[in-house]
């Protein structure tokens, strides 16, 4: 169902009513269709398909990003990538996929009261996400952006190692932030909602969820109140929706699950709800190569290093892990420092053009305490984080070793997406150039496309919004299963780590809603 296209209000009922289709969404309505639970999937954005794909960022950043990839934090100092169409995130994402580190993990249970989050424990979850969407260490050979990061890791002896990707029969194009036309990427898109379909789940799109009723007496969720969007998936067509259901999952997004809370009303015990909400800030350094590179050709990741996040403790200054990303002209002419004639002539040299970027690990310092989900006037939500001294020290370190490696694997310049840095011609010069960068928002890039928290699982209601399989500690009938549940960054890219924390949850609700027709979980 399309919300564009109804002409009269709707009212319909449901056992589970999922909010957002994304790597949470697409796995919990999979998992409880297969139940025999009759399940409705709301999407605010749009449902589009591999025949709409046509590689093309003025085509794609607004049809399938939130905010047409525009969004920012409130004093606009990080830019932020969310998908916002059916299959969420994991139809723009790069395919980079990593189960949660072990060291979070063991963080989470000891800072936490997560016991049962254990490595061992969650191994099976990880399994059954990665056989189900083709997630295995790449085995083609890098392409030249990604190489340049693995020549200069050899060079300065920094382990490093390849990505595991979720992708089936890869045509290895590179315009993965697109949508994938080839349908190889094995987002929600091509697999779970499909196989969620198939089992009788209902799909509504361009249906934007204003707030939950409360039934304050029995503590639960009566019905989803929802204003249905013309086609271009922002204007209210006047018509509305409600849903009435047993059972409420909200998996919006670290953005908009708190936000639904937030216009609903619905205060969590510890007064948490949109708190705490962490996003890997990324610090880019780019550099012009002596060979061409084609950034915007072949897998986008594929070679990472962990070196930096082993350099200091865990609850120390930020550590962080180094990635590339791929360069399309139209982000990187308002990313890349510089107008005019001066980004004119450094985007002739396009071919010859390499990044690398520095995901930080927030959240864990007990000065990174990340931002917050706030409503603006109109209830659409918006994300302050502020950028403090320990974050700043973090990117400013970054930029001098991703500098180094840069230069160690032949780059002729080398220069931090800064607005005042000048391009540094040797690793000395480089040094001295970063050193006196000064560190504010809007000079210094920022950008994030890993939002995590705001509804932060704990043992304890007074610490946490959410228990261990997403179930709310004030809300009887509602689960949370996207990454909002995360109570720090996981320090990696998420995807993997919602599709098994979702499938663990969604597996136990089943359980409960089902038992029947469900296997038995632990």
């Amino acid at each position: 169902m399309d919300g564009a296209a109804q002409r009269e209000d709707l009212r319909l009922s449901a056992d589970v009513v999922i909010v957002g289709s994304g790597a949470g969404g697409g796995i919990a309505a999979e998992v409880l269709s297969q139940a025999g639970l009759d399940v409705l999937i709301l999407e605010e954005g749009g449902l589009r398909s591999s025949s709409d794909f046509r590689l093309s960022e003025a085509k794609a950043y607004p049809e399938l990003y939130q905010e047409s990839a525009a969004r920012q934090t409130v004093d606009k100092g990080i830019s932020i990538l969310q998908g916002r169409t059916v299959g969420g995130g994991t139809v723009v994402n790069w395919t980079s996929s990593f189960r949660t580190p072990a060291d979070t993990l063991n963080w989470w249970r000891t800072e936490h009261g997560l016991a049962a989050l254990s490595e061992e424990a969650m191994r099976p979850w990880f399994e059954k996400a990665e056989r189900r969407l083709g997630i295995a260490p790449w085995q083609g050979e890098p392409n030249a952006n990604n190489l340049v990061l693995e020549r200069g890791c050899l060079a300065l002896g920094l382990r490093h190692a390849r990505i595991s990707r979720n992708v089936r029969g890869c045509w290895n194009l590179g315009y993965c932030g697109m949508g994938c036309p080839t349908n190889a990427k094995q987002s929600m898109l091509v697999t779970s909602i499909p196989g969620a379909l198939e089992k009788g789940a209902r799909l509504l799109t361009r249906a934007r969820v204003d707030s939950l009723s409360v039934d304050a007496g029995r503590q639960r969720i009566s019905e989803a109140r929802i204003s249905l969007l013309s086609a271009d998936g922002l204007t209210p067509t006047g018509r509305k929706a409600t849903v009435a259901a047993a059972h409420v999952v909200l998996a919006a997004g670290a953005i908009g699950t708190p936000a639904v809370m937030l216009r609903s009303g619905l205060a969590d015990h510890a007064g948490l709800t949109g708190k705490r909400t962490f996003l890997h800030p990324v610090a880019l350094s780019a550099a012009l190569m002596p060979e061409r590179v084609e950034p915007f050709n072949g897998a986008p990741q594929t070679v990472y290093s962990d070196h930096y996040m082993h350099t200091q403790p865990l609850d120390g200054p930020l550590g962080f892990k180094l990635e590339v990303p791929p360069i399309h002209p139209l982000l990187a002419g308002v990313t890349f420092p510089g107008m005019g004639e001066a980004q004119a002539g450094l985007l002739r040299r396009f071919p010859n053009l390499h990044a690398t970027l520095a995901l930080l690990r927030d959240g864990f310092h007990k000065e990174s305490r990340g931002g917050a989900v706030q409503l603006r006037a109109d209830g659409s939500p918006a994300l302050a984080y502020p950028l403090n001294d320990v974050l700043w020290e973090g990117v400013r370190r970054s930029w001098l070793a991703m500098a180094e490696l840069q230069f160690a694997a032949g780059a002729k310049m080398v220069f931090p997406l800064h607005e005042r840095a000048r391009p540094a011609t040797s690793w000395k010069q480089a040094r001295e150039i970063i050193g006196g960068l000064p560190l504010e928002p809007l000079r210094a890039k920022l950008v994030s496309a890993h939002v995590m928290g705001g509804m932060a699982m704990s043992d304890d209601p007074a610490r946490g919004v959410v228990d261990d399989l997403g179930r709310h500690w004030s809300w009887r009938n509602l689960t949370v299963v996207d990454g909002s549940v995360f109570p720090t960054s996981i320090g990696a890219n998420p995807q993997l780590s919602i599709y098994a924390f979702a499938w663990r949850a969604a597996a136990h609700l089943a359980q409960a809603l089902a038992p029947r027709s469900s296997p038995s979980v632990s």
